[in-house]
């Protein structure tokens, strides 16, 4: 089944959409390339269900995400929709381990999306930072005071807790 006609399909219902796309992509059905390709070339809600896709596939099978997977969830973090937003920072935390050297501008935008007046933007921004602390790379350098800022300025405790646990990991 192609991708289009499963977006497309309103029939089918969003969670059903996800999970299918999902799937083939799990089963190698069909590319990252093929799937980020639809993405590009779909309206905000399509372009969300694919990465929720990927998202969903990536937390399953993290080695699924490409490079340029990780390329192309960067630059949507940087999109308007909301939802777009947080399905790509859940992506990057789930393949945070597998390119934590190749996430400079995957970072640089979810450190952005720390301002989103969106909590699920912020909870899923916190997910990936914390995901991308826990690696103990150089960039913790920087980044850890980034995220202790962050978290002293953060009014939603459930928040609060995803940095404190990724500072405590990253401590020890």
């Amino acid at each position: 089944m192609d991708i289009n006609t499963i977006l497309l399909n309103k029939q089918i219902k969003a969670k059903a959409k996800t999970e299918t796309i999902s799937k083939l992509l799990l089963e190698n059905k069909i590319s990252m390339d093929e799937l980020m390709q639809a993405a590009a070339l779909s309206k905000d809600s399509e372009k969300a269900t694919c990465i929720e896709a990927i998202e969903f596939a990536t937390k399953i099978k993290p080695t699924v995400a490409t490079l340029a997977c990780v390329k192309y969830v960067s630059k949507t973090l940087t999109e308007n929709a909301p939802r777009i937003k947080w399905e790509s920072a859940r992506v990057i935390g789930n393949i945070a381990h597998l390119y934590s050297n190749k996430l400079d501008e995957a970072i640089k935008n979810l450190l952005i999306n720390t301002e989103s007046t969106s909590t699920v933007v912020r909870w899923s921004t916190a997910f990936a930072l914390g995901e991308i602390i826990r690696q103990k790379t150089n960039l913790n350098k920087e980044l850890v005071p980034a995220i202790e800022s962050i978290c002293d300025r953060e009014e939603k405790n459930s928040i609060k807790k995803i940095y404190a646990a990724a500072l405590k990991k990253t401590a020890t």
